[in-house]
Formats: structure tokens, sequence, C-alpha cells
């Protein structure tokens, strides 16, 4: 069974840094492509950001480009999202999800805030 469980959310100011984690189990995580997607509320997903299976390859959507860095550590299992230079409108729940877009399994989420 995938399981996938985010941490490292929480309320920030605007500039802040966060770093989201992601456990991965229940599937072979050091050959799978990897993605995080946000959700803000009254919203549709959003996909922001994947690393390929080697760690080589990443991907980011214009929105975050230049403040996120997405890695991964394929013996530890661990996806991460490194978050700075926050905005109001970074404000959503973010998910890693299996593979290389936004369907795939995902887990429970860790609510991400910036505010004043």
């Amino acid at each position: 069974e995938v399981q996938l469980v985010e941490s490292g959310g929480g309320l920030v100011h605007p500039g802040a840094s966060l770093r989201l984690s992601c456990a991965a189990s229940g599937f072979s995580f050091e050959s799978s492509d990897m993605s995080w997607v946000r959700q803000a509320p009254g919203e549709g997903p959003e996909w922001i950001s994947a690393i390929a299976s080697g760690g080589v390859v990443t991907y980011y959507d214009d929105s975050v480009k230049g403040r996120f860095a997405v890695s991964r550590d394929n013996a530890k299992k661990l996806l991460y999202l490194q978050m700075n230079s926050l905005r109001p409108d970074d404000t959503a729940v973010y998910y890693c999800a299996r593979g290389w877009g936004p369907y795939g399994s995902r887990g429970q989420g860790t609510q991400v805030t910036v505010s004043s």
C-alpha cells in the first residue's frame, strides 16, 4: 500500500522559509518520480514541482520558480520541498504525490499559512 506522510507546514510571516518533508513507504520510492501539489481554499489542485527518480531532473511551476527547491533522499525514502520568500498566495494544503504530475497517490497534506 502506497503511504505518503507530509510534515513541516505551519503559520509563517511573508518572507519566511519552511521545509516540507514527505516520508514514503509501500512502493519503490527510488524508482518513482515524485511531485508536490498544493490546493488553496476554494481552488483546484496546482502542480508546483516534481523531481525525477534520480534526483537530477526537476520541474517548477512559474509561480514558485526561483523560490522553491525540490530534493530527495532515496536512501531514506524522503522527499523535500524547501520554500523560501513565502508569500500570502502560497497559503494552501501541500501534498506530495507519486509520479510526474498532479494525479498520483497523495498523502494527507500539510497546511502552510502565510500571513502577517
